[in-house]
């Protein structure tokens, strides 16, 4: 009798999954493919629900479906305008529809994506994801089209400021890019002293292996992190 009741109840329970409930579900299985679908059918149903929006323009990105990505982000910013997120979103669809294009095309693009990563930045002063965008964003744009490090370094400041590991991150990040190496090696170990992560291992351990080249040190730092995992 108990496994019969069950059974009723857990298929009442199946069934009763809106649209929504189980997009979500193959979403955060990364079933994008079997979301998308269940998401866009929801957005039907009910076309201001802003989660399916967001959703079905996350999917678009993994899928790097850039146009799609940058309608569904577009339509929530200016549902909402002041959610940095959002407009941290519709930068980042921006700037990775312009790295997949012709360069030329790629150059008109460059104002509404700084724009939008500035809007983000504003909005909210501790949007760890925004200042990392800017960082990447005014190291790899070229000067003449307003690329700057003494930008990037305000940005990666600021990371410091709001979450240390992140900063240190950032700094080594951009003296990498400059080709200083021993510069990025004390901002990678200082970012490893606080973090102790796997991703501030991972820093440190590709600078020794690839650009040092020192395999010695790398070698000491894989055994000391293998010790600690």
């Amino acid at each position: 009798m108990k496994s019969i009741l069950f059974f009723i109840l857990f298929s009442t329970s199946i069934w009763s999954q809106t649209s929504f409930d189980k997009a979500k579900i193959f979403f955060d299985q990364g079933k994008y493919a079997l979301a998308e679908p269940l998401f866009e059918k929801d957005l039907k149903e009910n076309p201001t629900n802003s989660k399916t929006i967001e959703y079905l323009g996350d999917i678009s990105g993994y899928e790097q479906k850039w146009n799609n990505a940058i309608y569904y982000y577009n339509k929530l910013k200016n549902t909402f305008p002041k959610n940095a997120n959002y407009w941290f979103k519709f930068g980042g669809a921006l700037g990775l529809k312009a790295k997949s294009i012709n360069k030329f095309k790629a150059i008109g693009m460059i104002d509404d994506i700084e724009n939008a990563f500035l809007t983000a930045s504003k909005l909210d002063s501790k949007h760890i994801e925004t200042r990392w965008a800017l960082v990447i964003f005014y190291v790899e744009l070229p000067v003449i089209f307003g690329g700057s490090e003494t930008k990037s370094q305000k940005y990666a400041n600021e990371l410091v400021s709001i979450s240390k590991v992140d900063g240190y991150l950032a700094k080594g990040y951009i003296d990498v890019y400059f080709k200083r190496y021993q510069d990025a090696e004390k901002n990678y170990k200082k970012a490893r002293e606080i973090g102790l992560s796997k991703t501030t291992f991972n820093k440190l351990y590709d600078l020794y292996l690839n650009k040092l080249k020192d395999k010695q040190k790398a070698q000491k730092l894989k055994e000391e992190f293998d010790k600690k995992d």
